[in-house]
């Protein structure tokens, strides 16, 4: 080795001055207070403190490191330097744990989360961690080694289960106390561990990650684990940490034996592992869900989306590792893998089941290429695409591979649930998406209309019933009137019983009642409920009551549930008698909802003793709702203690009819009835359940009492419930006090509430602080109200800023977007402005966001957004 430069010798020996003076000025400690701290004479401090000085000892620069709480590995490295016994350009292999990323170790990148924008990479964020059972195991060796010893796990599991993270995270306590850490690597892994495993220093964590590159290299595997074997024995290298990862493939071809007489390539590794290999489990298990789900809950939102796809398998590692190489399969691919993986995207946004058919996935892909990557095509294009969707990724996962459905068990005698397949065609081999791509297509293409090869496709090759029903619920929320029409009559032919009840539906609403008939009769053949139930409303309008209660008894056998639902419809449109025949039969049946909903139909038309008996019923069945009406008929008998009793039991349990009885019965006590009222508010304040006094305030108003209702907003909006202070601020407004209401706001608004802040953006925006109004509205957003995108895009179409406007639209999610957009299409529509309305209005159905009373096409549309011609 060279001998260093006097320049570099002296460099070191500044730097190691200038970090334990660093040290004593943080520590505030003069130098006999250091001294007696780190137990050093007092002139053996100032000398290693002092420029001009000898270059300290190691175990005074270890001493003072200790009594500093600097890092002793470092320190002492640098007075290595300084005394010239190595030099500052040649030092011991490997550098600070701290100055690693852990993706330049091997870590998986997470999701596609980063930053400092795509291609950040040393700036992505990992997930948060959660810790299983193999952690413990490795933290155990991590404080074996800290304690002096030399120790070895090697950690063997499936691709992308966790094991490179595990390692990274349990070395960080070493960071702490200056330990280094080396990543054999170049020129090439096996080559650097054997030219440098003698060279490594105590405190070091040599990193074998993908250790098969290491101990299973042809030509030098075994020498690399003499080495290692050698380096974890010498005590006078002690401490060390060696650290690995390998497949269970590999561990298996290390540990087997060689046949009698034949050659032993891996009998030192074999030793070398033997007691140090560490399995890691390829799932989380119920406790590590539970932990991961909580990380999501406080703000994970990784961890979260990872959650939405693994929850039931536990692969969650798997998913995280996946995402970023599925999603470079699905942005850098061949046109034609492209073109296939958002054909898979779209069936299964538009839910069309999981196993897709490669025919129709073929012949759709067709209507998503460019003309010019169409016109290359060569004749294996569809065999080739397939290919190179079906390699795999981190996780062993392939954005589209081929899958094998499980076949069907059923009893004998029973039908199969599956579809009927079509005669004479056969679904032949069928394709899955990976679930993260599925869930990168719902959000990436939520605002796309399939193209019309798509729909031809799905025409010619699906022959599911469900997915062909599925898929022509979607062609009416996207308002392709003429592909639904086609794909409902094609899951009707095929068995749906769905499909047969929507058509009696849409049938009964052109007035055909006959054909309707036939459609609920064929459903209720397959065993349909809804139909049944359709099918006895029919029959009881007819006449036919016998006719009519036969069939909604089957109705009620087949799902009791469904009868109810449908009974609790017909009472929201005002048809009590439907209603009450449906809710007889379910209640009959058991249904207790139904028994509720019967009740209340039954105080209605005046039958007083039939009400509070299937009342009881519902309410001793713990139906809320039973109790509501059950204290009704007790106050109508002047029972008041007994309904106020039950009406505190509803309260308890979040009824706000409840609520409002007994706010009422409070407030219209004879003596003190306000100030007993007040005090039943503060009550429900002081219990924590003041966020119900909004509720009770609204159906005051409902019930014809504003007053009443503007007394419980300003108390509960005194007390700081927010939602009770919104409506005092919006009676400010409406009044036109808009200072009273910006005050009010001030309070909630500096504590960052998001809601008060968008309440204050609005009244600022009406005062004409456009810039203090979107300022509110971006610490909104920042606060996690993505409604507050909503009123900065109307902000921005007022300012005259329509693409703003739309932008910020659409970065809301779910339905939120259609709230601003469908303003802004009247606006301009009521401004002449057709030609941006109408655009509005078809981007609003291709996201299948548009109300059916938004409808401006009598025919609907065509794939490509154009109005469909009149058809049959």
């Amino acid at each position: 080795m060279p001998n260093p430069a006097h320049g570099e010798l002296e460099e070191a020996l500044s730097r190691l001055r200038t970090m334990l003076a660093d040290g004593q000025a943080v520590a505030g400690l003069n130098v006999t207070e250091l001294s007696a701290r780190a137990k050093l004479g007092r002139t053996t401090t100032s000398q290693a403190l002092s420029a001009g000085g000898p270059v300290p000892s190691a175990a005074t620069v270890a001493a003072l490191a200790r009594a500093l709480g600097l890092p002793e590995r470092e320190l002492l490295m640098l007075r290595r330097a300084a005394a010239g016994e190595i030099g500052t350009e040649h030092q011991e292999p490997g550098r600070p744990i701290s100055e690693w990323d852990p993706h330049d170790l091997e870590v998986h990148p997470a999701g596609t989360s980063v930053t400092g924008g795509v291609g950040a990479r040393h700036q992505r964020v990992l997930p948060g961690y959660v810790a299983r059972a193999h952690d413990q195991v490795l933290a155990d060796a991590v404080r074996d080694a800290a304690a002096g010893h030399g120790r070895m796990l090697v950690l063997v599991g499936s691709s992308s289960t966790g094991k490179t993270r595990a390692c990274w995270e349990a070395v960080q306590p070493l960071a702490a106390h200056g330990w280094r850490l080396w990543h054999p690597f170049d020129p090439s892994r096996a080559d650097a561990a054997l030219d440098s495993l003698s060279q490594v220093a105590p405190h070091t964590v040599v990193w074998l990650n993908e250790a098969q590159h290491y101990l299973g290299d042809p030509q030098c595997g075994e020498r690399i684990a003499a080495a290692v074997h050698a380096l974890l024995t010498a005590p006078e290298r002690a401490p060390v940490l060696v650290l690995g990862t390998l497949w269970p493939e590999y561990e298996r071809q290390y540990q087997a034996l060689p046949a009698t007489d034949a050659p032993d390539p891996h009998s030192r590794v074999r030793e070398l592992l033997a007691g140090r290999t560490l399995h890691v489990p390829s799932s989380f298990d119920a406790e590590a869900l539970r932990a991961t789900a909580e990380l999501a809950r406080r703000g994970d939102l990784q961890l979260a989306e990872a959650l939405t796809r693994a929850s039931i398998h536990g692969q969650v590692t798997q998913d995280l590792a996946g995402a970023p190489a599925l999603l470079h399969t699905y942005e850098h691919g061949s046109p034609a893998a492209r073109a296939l993986l958002e054909v898979a995207m779209d069936a299964r946004r538009l839910s069309i089941g999981l196993h897709l058919p490669q025919a129709f996935l073929t012949d759709a892909a067709i209507g998503y290429l460019a003309d010019t990557d169409y016109d290359e095509l060569t004749e294996d294009w569809a065999e080739a695409a397939y290919a190179e969707l079906a390699k795999p990724v981190h996780g062993r996962q392939a954005a589209l591979r081929r899958a094998a459905p499980r076949p069907e068990r059923c009893p004998p005698g029973a039908s199969p649930s599956a579809p009927v397949q079509a005669a004479g065609l056969s679904t032949g081999p069928v394709f899955r998406l990976a679930d993260y791509l599925e869930q990168h297509g719902r959000t990436a293409r939520r605002r796309l209309c399939p193209p019309g090869a798509f729909w031809v496709s799905a025409h010619t090759h699906l022959r599911h019933a469900s997915d062909l029903y599925a898929l022509s619920r979607a062609a009416e929320s996207l308002h392709r009137m003429q592909w639904a029409h086609h794909l409902l009559h094609q899951a009707a032919g095929l068995g749906s019983a769905a499909a047969l009840t929507h058509l009696g539906q849409l049938s009964e609403r052109n007035a055909d009642t006959e054909t309707a008939k036939t459609f609920y009769l064929k459903a209720a053949h397959l065993g349909d409920g809804e139909g049944m139930a359709q099918l006895a409303l029919l029959r009881v309008q007819g006449g036919d009551h016998e006719g009519a209660n036969a069939m909604a008894r089957r109705a009620a056998a087949t799902s009791a549930v469904v009868l109810g639902r449908l009974a609790m419809q017909r009472d929201e449109v005002w048809d009590r008698s439907g209603a009450e025949f449906l809710a007889r039969h379910a209640a009959d049946a058991g249904h207790i909802p139904s028994k509720a909903l019967l009740a209340r139909l039954r105080k209605r038309a005046g039958d007083g003793d039939g009400a509070e008996e299937l009342a009881r019923q519902a309410h001793d069945a713990g139906h809320i709702l039973g109790t509501v009406i059950l204290a009704e008929l007790r106050q109508r008998k002047g029972d008041h203690e007994g309904a106020n009793v039950l009406y505190q039991q509803a309260a308890d349990a979040g009824n706000i009819e409840a609520l409002q009885r007994l706010w009422l019965w409070h407030r219209g006590r004879r003596s003190k009835g306000r100030e007993a009222a007040e005090a039943f508010v503060q009550e429900l304040i002081d219990r924590g359940a003041g966020e119900k006094l909004f509720g009770l305030a609204e159906s005051l108003v409902e019930f014809g009492h504003p007053k009443y209702a503007e007394e419980v907003s300003l108390q509960a909006a005194a007390a700081g419930e927010l939602n009770s202070l919104l409506r005092v601020v919006r009676q400010r407004e409406e009044a036109a006090d808009l200072a009273a209401a910006e005050e009010l706001l001030k309070k909630p608004a500096d504590a960052g509430e998001a809601q008060a802040l968008v309440h204050l953006a609005r009244l600022r925006e009406a005062a004409g602080d456009r810039a203090e109004a979107e300022s509110l509205l971006q610490q909104a957003v920042d606060a996690g109200d993505s409604r507050a995108l909503v009123f900065w895009a109307l902000l921005k179409e007022r300012a005259g800023d329509p693409e703003a406007a739309e932008a910020l639209a659409w970065q809301a999610p779910a339905f939120l977007p259609f709230f601003a957009l469908i303003e802004m299409a009247k606006t301009r529509e009521t401004a002449g402005n057709h030609e941006s309305a109408g655009r509005v209005y078809r981007e609003l159905a291709d996201a299948q966001l548009l109300d059916p009373s938004e409808w401006q096409w009598p025919h609907g549309l065509d794939p490509d957004g154009s109005p469909t011609p009149p058809w049959q």
